[in-house]
């Protein structure tokens, strides 16, 4: 999979010229070990990177061409982007250095500032309700619940199965295969209101067996298939439009960024979000907190009332 991924990148990017080749692009991506979306992420960064030299004549990079292309992506990518892409140079030079063909040229280099805020908005208790009120259906109904009240990501809706509905001492939880996992050694609780969603779809379903998808299609080329994520997020932002919710803030994910901003105002500790999350580091929960930290902050207010009083 690799070597025909970096073969796909080097036929349409060419070669850089003396100093650096196509060959060594091509064996980078196949020494990787890593799974196939991520050699495709990579694949495709340093598709751009070869590009920028092919198109600037630059057959021996130096440092500078490193910061040349990242000030060229900070003027035409998302941070987000923009990380990722010197991220991957970075490794990618650091593997040649350690391969005797080339010099680290990235070492020192930065990326780009991201934003501690959220690209996402999320949606408050009421909102919530009003968008499960759109659901058009019990399977639509039972998914909007799952993600909303278990912080559920696309993938993990899609890859669950019946059987993975099960109990631990008195609770009844749903076993996950989480993004990047093999394996489903992960699970949440299912509340009352979820798991009696999530039963009255299964017994609209023809004697569904355990093996089967938890949520099946519905579409006329896959029905009683397992869904994709784009179905998933098409659910999500297709009930978000009918409760009046329309702006590209607010996507699927939002609904996982909404269970966790729940959780804190309603008396969830940091700890207990980030287990309920699934974070593997606490800093990414942290984010959370100061954005409720910030919201908490009553500053204008006070300067308001000590200039113009209370008459408002």
């Amino acid at each position: 999979m690799q070597t025909q991924t970096a073969t796909k990148v080097i036929e349409i990017a060419g070669k850089t010229g003396r100093g650096l080749t196509a060959e060594h692009f091509t064996r980078f991506i196949s020494q990787l070990d890593a799974s196939p979306k991520t050699v495709s992420i990579y694949a495709r960064a340093l598709k751009q990177l070869n590009k920028f030299f092919l198109s600037r004549e630059i057959t021996e990079p130096s440092r500078e061409d490193i910061r040349s292309f990242r000030n060229y992506l900070l003027d035409n990518c998302r941070p987000n982007t923009v990380q990722l892409y010197i991220t991957t140079a970075r490794l990618f030079f650091q593997w040649l250095e350690s391969e005797g063909l080339y010099f680290d040229i990235t070492r020192g280099i930065k990326g780009a500032k991201i934003s501690r805020l959220h690209s996402k908005d999320h949606l408050t208790s009421g909102q919530v309700l009003e968008t499960l009120q759109t659901a058009d259906n019990p399977r639509d109904k039972a998914i909007l619940l799952l993600m909303v009240t278990a912080g559920l990501r696309c993938i993990e809706v899609t890859r669950a199965n019946i059987e993975d509905i099960r109990n631990i001492g008195n609770s009844p939880v749903l076993f996950l295969q989480g993004k990047g996992r093999t394996e489903r050694n992960e699970y949440v609780k299912l509340s009352a209101h979820t798991l009696k969603a999530i039963l009255s779809y299964i017994s609209t379903r023809d004697n569904p067996e355990g093996k089967e998808p938890l949520f099946t299609s519905e579409a006329n080329r896959n029905a009683g298939g397992r869904m994709t994520t784009t179905s998933v997020s098409r659910i999500v932002k297709t009930s978000l439009r009918k409760a009046g919710y329309d702006s590209n803030r607010l996507t699927a994910h939002s609904l996982r960024h909404t269970t966790a901003t729940l959780n804190l105002i309603n008396g969830g500790t940091l700890q207990e979000t980030q287990q309920l999350l699934r974070h593997a580091s606490i800093n990414t929960t942290l984010i959370y907190s100061h954005n409720l930290d910030r919201l908490n902050n009553n500053s204008e207010d006070r300067i308001d009332k000590a200039i113009l009083g209370l008459d408002c």
